[in-house]
């Protein structure tokens, strides 16, 4: 961008040909900001721009004059400038002049979704989703949620950089991988409808860590980690809001039985439920259905509509209570992912353990 392009030039092949004088008005080649007269003008990054250009702007805003090449021009633009601008603290790559600022009449803040809900909506709004490939993909509503919490818990994180901020793209971006992930396998198993699954989330996780700038504390774990800690949060965090609380089930030793304590005992004889996001959706059920009770409380504080939406429902339980330190989780040797009984898995080889 140069003066010539923002606002104007003298044109010496006009004035040779027309025979005009430099100072004469026709002669000049009008930029971009004198031919959105009567219009407004938007000029994105202003702290891009160069100091000496942004000198240029100075007597439009106030003046309505300029300087070319040393001929004084009036220019009586009726225009609406409008500029934008990342905080000065995200970026080192410019500032704005003081003087330019000075000219600026009002500076308007603008902040992340104040509530999940908007979050929700701004993510559904921009991310695409709908693909008319012939393949419906189901997203519930907790994980809706729980995309948008991933974000909620990188913007306090002690991990991520807060001068830097998270956009609103990481969820966009983490929405999408979610249902490409599931439009793949429902490709691979020749299926028509497919729900997404957290398993899905590790797909996702290149979503999250090339989204969000790290302290030193967040470099020395390292970017993958950051972001799997991230999603186990907020898996922790959707869950607590849906569900009783598993912890204190699990640590309680008398009175009435807790929802949990069929899944407890199940896992406490030492028997383990592999799943994978290859797995097609009758297999994935019936894997998770081996659980005693885990497809009845879903069922009862989820609300579920539809019967696909089951297996990832299962798998939101099983996951939320390896968040809360109930279960362990292992990576086995086909990629594919088991839940056990995090009593029996420290006595046996810790280094397994995915977490």
């Amino acid at each position: 961008m140069t003066i010539a392009d923002l606002i104007g030039d003298i044109d010496p092949i006009k004035a040779a040909n027309r025979r005009l004088s430099y100072s004469d008005p026709e002669v000049m080649h009008y930029g971009i900001v004198p031919r959105t007269n009567r219009g407004i003008f938007a000029i994105n990054e202003l702290p891009d721009l160069q100091p000496r250009i942004q000198v240029g702007l100075l007597n439009i805003l106030e003046e309505k004059d300029i300087q070319i090449r040393g001929f004084p021009i009036r220019l009586p633009l009726d225009i609406q400038i409008v500029f934008s601008a990342n905080p000065e603290d995200y970026t080192n790559r410019g500032n704005i002049i003081t003087p330019l600022r000075d000219r600026i009449a009002s500076q308007i803040m603008t902040h992340y979704p104040y509530t999940l809900e908007d979050a929700m909506k701004v993510t559904e709004q921009e991310a695409w989703t709908s693909r008319g490939d012939g393949i419906e993909v189901i997203v519930p509503h907790y994980i809706r949620e729980l995309v948008e919490t991933v974000a909620l818990q990188a913007r306090k994180s002690s991990y991520v950089d807060q001068g830097s901020g998270v956009s609103v793209r990481l969820t966009i971006s983490l929405m999408e991988n979610l249902i490409s992930n599931a439009e793949r396998r429902a490709i691979r198993t020749g299926e028509r409808r497919q729900a997404v699954r957290i398993c899905d989330l590790q797909n996702g996780i290149a979503s999250i860590s090339g989204k969000v700038e790290l302290v030193y504390e967040g470099e020395q774990e390292g970017a993958v980690a950051v972001a799997k800690h991230l999603v186990g949060k907020a898996v922790k965090e959707v869950f607590a809001k849906h569900f009783p609380d598993a912890y204190k089930a699990k640590e309680k030793n008398e009175g009435a039985p807790s929802e949990y304590d069929a899944i407890f005992r199940w896992f406490a004889q030492g028997k383990r439920v592999e799943i994978s996001d290859e797995l097609p959706t009758r297999e994935f059920h019936q894997r998770l259905a081996q659980v005693a009770g885990l497809e009845d409380l879903p069922k009862r504080y989820l609300g579920i509509k539809d019967t696909i939406e089951i297996p990832t429902a299962m798998e939101f339980v099983l996951e939320a209570l390896h968040q809360n330190s109930i279960l362990a989780k292992e990576r086995t040797d086909t990629s594919a992912l088991a839940y056990t009984d995090m009593f029996s898995t420290m006595l046996g080889k810790p280094e397994e353990a995915e977490d």
